[in-house]
C-alpha cells in the first residue's frame, strides 16, 4: 500500500473522528483543501461516496461507514507496527522542539536536558520559554508544556504533576509594612500585590481554607508578564505575590520567603488545583520527542514528591 494511500486514509479516519474538514486539517497539520483533495482521491480510488456534505455537516455513507471500520483496524496495525520497529530501530537522533512556561527555565528543564543529553547524545532539544500558550500544531511543536489547568482542546494531554498556590513574601518586605503577616484575605488591602499577567490578566483569587471559601477581587501593585519576574519580585520584597508551593516552599525553607495567610490555597474559580501537564498534537510522538518526554516525566515525580508541605494549610499564627 503506497504512503499517499495511507495518508488518504488517515485523513479520512480524521475527518470522521472529528466531524469536520477544518478540524481535522487542524489536527493533522495541513490546510482544509488538502484534507478534502485527500478524502476526494480516496473516494476515486475506492470508486464510491464516502461522506455526504451537505449544509456544513458530514454524514457518512452506507458504504463510508462500512469502510471506516476497515481503515480504524488498519491504522491501529500500523501505528503499532511502527512501534514496534521503533523499538528495534538506531538510536533517536534529531531535534525534539518543545515549549514551556519561562519559570521551567529555572533548574528544572535545564537539569533534564543535561541528564537526557548524557543518555542520548544524538538528539538535540529546542525548547522555547514562553508564559504564553504555544499551540504545538501552529508553531510546529512535538508537544508543549503547559501549568494551570488544561484548555478545553483537542489536543492529547499528559499529566506532570499536581501542585498548589499560595500567597508568598519575603521577610524584609513584611517587616518593612509592619503588623505581621497577613493572616487572612481581607488583610491583604494594606499590602502591594504583585500579579503574573501571561497568558492572561486574572482579576480574581479563589482562597480556600478548611473553613471558608472567599472570591477575592485582586488590586496590583506591580503586574509582569513573566513568572520568573514574578518570582524574584517576591524574593526581593516588592510585595506579596502567588506562586506555585513546589517553586516557593524551598525558599520558605531557606528563610528567604514566608508564606502568607498561610491557612489559605488559591484555587480555580470552581476550586480546583491547578497542574503541571503536556499538550501534544499526535498520540504518536517521534522517538526522540517521546524519551525526552519520559525524562520530563520522571523528574516531575521528584517535584511531585518533594514539596508536600505546600499541599497541607497552615494554622494562622
Amino acid at each position: 500500500m503506497s504512503l499517499k494511500l495511507m495518508w488518504e486514509i488517515r485523513a479520512f479516519c480524521t475527518v470522521v473522528d472529528k466531524g469536520s474538514f477544518i478540524h481535522a486539517a487542524r489536527q493533522l497539520g495541513c490546510s482544509p483543501s488538502a484534507m478534502t483533495r485527500a478524502v476526494q482521491h480516496l473516494e476515486e480510488e475506492i470508486g464510491t461516496e464516502l461522506i455526504l456534505r451537505a449544509q456544513k455537516q458530514l454524514t457518512l455513507t452506507p458504504a463510508g461507514e462500512c469502510y471506516h471500520l476497515f481503515a480504524q483496524r488498519l491504522l491501529a496495525t500500523q501505528a503499532e507496527a511502527l512501534d514496534q520497529l521503533a523499538e528495534l530501530g538506531a538510536a533517536p537522533q534529531g531535534w525534539v522542539r518543545i515549549s514551556a512556561p519561562e519559570i521551567l527555565a529555572l533548574g528544572f528543564l535545564p537539569k533534564t536536558v543535561a541528564r537526557f543529553s548524557s543518555q542520548y547524545p544524538e538528539v538535540m532539544v529546542d525548547i522555547r520559554f514562553s508564559d504564553k500558550s504555544l499551540d504545538p500544531v501552529e508553531d510546529q511543536l512535538d508537544f508543549s508544556i503547559r501549568g494551570a489547568f488544561p484548555q478545553s482542546s483537542e489536543l492529547i494531554g499528559y499529566r506532570l504533576w499536581d501542585y498548589r498556590r499560595h500567597l508568598y513574601a519575603a521577610p524584609a518586605y513584611l517587616a518593612r509594612m509592619g503588623g505581621g503577616t497577613p493572616q487572612e484575605p481581607e488583610q491583604l488591602e494594606a499590602h502591594d500585590m504583585v500579579v503574573h499577567t501571561a497568558p492572561r490578566i486574572l482579576r480574581d483569587w479563589y482562597f480556600v481554607s478548611s473553613a471558608r471559601t472567599l472570591r477575592y477581587t485582586a488590586r496590583p501593585r506591580h503586574r509582569f508578564s513573566s513568572g520568573i519576574a514574578t518570582f524574584q519580585a517576591a524574593l526581593e520584597g516588592a510585595g506579596i505575590a502567588r506562586l506555585a508551593g513546589w517553586l516557593a516552599e524551598p525558599e520558605v525553607a531557606a528563610g528567604r520567603l514566608v508564606r502568607v495567610c498561610p491557612a489559605y490555597r488559591l484555587a480555580s474559580s470552581k476550586w480546583q488545583d491547578p497542574s503541571m501537564h503536556a499538550v501534544s498534537a499526535s498520540p504518536r510522538l517521534g522517538k526522540g520527542a517521546r524519551l525526552f518526554l519520559e525524562a520530563v516525566r520522571e523528574d516531575a515525580q521528584a517535584i511531585a514528591g518533594l514539596h508536600e508541605a505546600a499541599r497541607e494549610p497552615r494554622e494562622p499564627g
